[in-house]
């Protein structure tokens, strides 16, 4: 593993030729991730990629067939006790306990941190303020929402204090009010300290709380970047530009080679790649020609549109039309 340079802060994740494989499935075909602390990192790609695969993987919940990784500075294979004590990981379904309220779960959770019985009733109590449910903290867990029970599984997961936390699809089925409530959750862990390595089926989830994205398919990291980073490697960027009239149509089109227009719409559509050196250029032609704009509206691509773009043949399966194979 490439050693870090000494000025520069070690990062919380960072992880070289990862692989696993099932006979002749391989899930993870030699990926490499470097996830800097006090961050969201976003894993996405379709149902197959190998994201659940590589949350067990650094959680020490899966053996690599090769490759290395770092978690919490320790080495995985030969720390695993030490990446344990330092993460905590919150699966795609949650793992409470319907015959226990939700602060016997997270009394229960103390316990087993040997945090002791004070300690852990104090932590209980945090937690059941910290994420709005006081009010139900003595109820059985049966009776919570789908949004509750996401909200008490994280806490759980918190009893620990964990460095790093592993959120394999944290909002899956929520509504749209709960999965909102979840994003000001991450935030706020965030804003701590903590670091999220998040892996999600909701593109937007992405695009509001990732600081880095990669996009995994068919067992390799195909990019990575920001999510701005992202969208401008795609193509369909552009500037619609509408005029008062159709002779302002006329003389832009004539000044801007290239461009699409649409006479009903007295609009023209000039690719771009969305950036502010671009948007400037393209003023400035239209000023030099003396071309007055009526309207004018800056079209990008989305995450949607780089899902489609990256996840090779059969990309237009989508995020929620995906297939469904054992390497999830």
């Amino acid at each position: 593993m490439a050693t870090l340079a000494a000025t520069g802060p070690a990062p919380a994740i960072a992880a070289t030729g990862l692989r696993k494989a099932y006979g002749k499935q391989v899930v993870l075909d030699g990926i490499d991730l470097t996830v800097a602390a006090g961050t969201v990192f976003a894993l996405l790609g379709p149902n197959g990629a190998g994201k659940t695969t590589t949350v067990r993987i650094l959680a020490t919940l899966l053996a690599a067939d090769g490759g290395e990784a770092r978690v919490c500075g320790h080495d995985l294979a030969r720390e695993p006790g030490a990446v344990r004590a330092g993460i905590g990981v919150t699966g795609q379904f949650s793992a409470v306990d319907d015959l226990l309220s939700g602060r016997e779960n997270l009394i229960l959770m103390a316990d087993l941190h040997h945090l002791g019985r004070r300690e852990g009733r104090r932590r209980a109590a945090d937690l059941l303020d910290r994420f709005d449910l006081t009010e139900s903290g003595d109820r059985m867990t049966a009776t919570y929402s789908g949004g509750m029970r996401r909200r008490l599984d994280l806490a759980m997961t918190l009893v620990g204090d964990p460095r790093v936390i592993f959120l394999d699809e944290p909002t899956a089925g929520l509504d749209p009010r709960s999965r909102r409530t979840m994003w000001r959750i991450v935030r706020d862990l965030v804003g701590g300290g903590v670091t999220v390595f998040l892996t999600t089926q909701y593109l937007e989830e992405a695009d509001q709380l990732a600081d880095r994205i990669a996009v995994l398919d068919q067992g390799k990291v195909v990019a990575e970047g920001t999510a701005d980073e992202l969208k401008r490697r795609i193509p369909g960027g552009h500037v619609r530009l509408r005029f008062a009239d159709a002779a302002g149509l006329q003389a832009a089109a004539r000044a801007l080679a290239g461009a699409s227009r649409d006479d009903e719409a007295l609009a023209l559509l000039v690719p771009t790649d969305g950036g502010v050196r671009s948007l400037k250029a393209l003023l400035d032609r239209l000023d030099e020609a003396s071309i007055v704009v009526e309207d004018l509206s800056v079209h990008t691509p989305d995450l949607d549109d780089v899902f489609l773009a990256l996840t090779g043949p059969g990309n237009e399966r989508g995020p929620g039309n995906e297939r469904k194979d054992r390497a999830r």
